[in-house]
């Protein structure tokens, strides 16, 4: 470190602190751009492959009804609140279709922000016993089987392992909490139907339900499916859709074709956007630096005279280039950390997007890839003054004036 300050391209930077401020922000810039683009690209990635996980079935059934309406994708996908319901008859219609591999019905109802509720949250009930999309994901983080009026909560949600929540005046007991998806089903509650038919009746009792003349043995509110071995999803869907009244089979990869397509031009937009910076930076660094070595032709004239080479007048100003692109890389990954991972639910909230921010390892070699790619190219720029400082004719220099 005293070697470092005591040298030549320390001791510039230093007297001309404005100019270097100034370059070490554009250098920020840099290593910024490569580093929260990057992060926010894999984050939507991650929070796009874990709504498919989650999802995991090929088609789901829901009432026609539904189907029609604007915010199924938002209840279904992204766990947002509401809740719709058809006739158990229809559920055990579905079942009967040839083609059918597995079958499990699921239960949605929306708590109240009154009173009666301790968070307005999303609940949804499913059939321990033949369910294959959310079992599996809560067995990540609970390996018991889950009793009645016992839940498990989303990863957003401020509830954890023992508390007690209330929705419509009963008590229900938190059994886990799950890892996080990057979608709003991070702030779900999840419990098996015998729970979330107790919450549907006391919705009812207490007058907190459109849906004032069902009989909660007898309803579900969308049916997920997968299709055997030996048959096609478009065969058994359209066999449900002609004869199955009253119900709707969508295939979800359609459903998530759309947020899919978002996400590819939410990607190509920070791509561009990431693009755009490190040309500007890097042209206007390249400018710096060429207009830098021209006021200071003198300087380095009489640096020439006094026995430098033009080899180690272009390593001063390499140096120099290197010590700001340095020091601008990691402000610029520094701040990026600051606004990426700690803002990750309002990047989701704001874009409308899963984002799942990724694990602590995999940012760390994002961040050093970022510093350095940042780094080396910043550095590069000052190529242009280097090769302009090494063909200065010293004696016109000095002449002139």
């Amino acid at each position: 470190m005293k070697k470092l300050r005591s040298s030549i391209a320390y001791r510039n930077l230093c007297r001309r602190t404005g100019r270097s401020i100034a370059l070490i922000i554009l250098a920020a810039f840099l290593s910024f751009a490569i580093f929260a683009g990057t992060v926010a690209q894999h984050s939507l990635k991650s929070g796009l492959d874990s709504l498919q996980n989650r999802l995991g079935a090929d088609i789901m059934v829901v009432p026609k009804q539904a189907a029609a309406h604007s915010d199924l994708e938002n209840i279904v996908l992204q766990g947002n609140t509401g809740y719709f319901y058809m006739d158990e008859d229809a559920y055990e219609k579905i079942a009967q279709t040839e083609g059918i591999g597995q079958i499990s019905a699921q239960f949605f109802l929306a708590s109240a922000s009154s009173g009666c509720c301790s968070i307005p949250v999303q609940l949804i009930g499913f059939d321990p016993e033949t369910d294959f999309t959310i079992t599996p994901w809560i067995r990540k983080s609970y390996d018991s089987t889950l009793n009645d009026m016992e839940v498990v909560v989303g990863n957003d949600l401020n509830a954890f392992v023992g508390d007690t929540l209330t929705f419509y005046n009963q008590d229900v007991h938190v059994a886990a909490k799950l890892d996080k998806t990057g979608t709003s089903l991070d702030t779900a509650v999840y419990m098996n139907h015998n729970t979330l038919k107790t919450l549907l009746q006391a919705s009812l009792d207490l007058g907190m339900n459109y849906f004032s003349d069902i009989d909660p043995d007898r309803v579900v509110s969308c049916v997920l499916i997968n299709v055997a071995d030996g048959y096609s999803i478009e065969e058994v869907l359209n066999d449900i859709n002609i004869h199955v009244r009253k119900v709707k089979a969508v295939q979800t990869r359609n459903m998530i074709s759309g947020i899919s397509g978002s996400l590819s031009g939410i990607s190509n937009i920070i791509t561009g956007l990431a693009v755009a910076i490190w040309v500007l930076a890097l042209v206007i660094l390249v400018i710096a630096f060429t207009m830098s070595a021209n006021e200071r032709k003198k300087e380095f004239a009489i640096l020439r005279v006094s026995g430098a080479s033009r080899k180690r007048l272009s390593r001063i100003v390499m140096q120099e280039a290197a010590m700001i692109c340095f020091a601008g890389s990691v402000i610029g990954v520094v701040i990026g950390c600051l606004v990426m991972i700690p803002f990750g639910n309002f990047i989701e909230t704001q874009l409308g997007m899963p984002y799942l921010t990724p694990d602590v390892p995999w940012i760390v070699v994002v961040a050093v890839i970022s510093l350095v790619v940042s780094a080396v190219a910043g550095s590069l720029t000052s190529i242009v003054a280097s090769r302009k400082i090494s063909r200065m004719d010293t004696g016109l220099i000095l002449r002139e004036n």
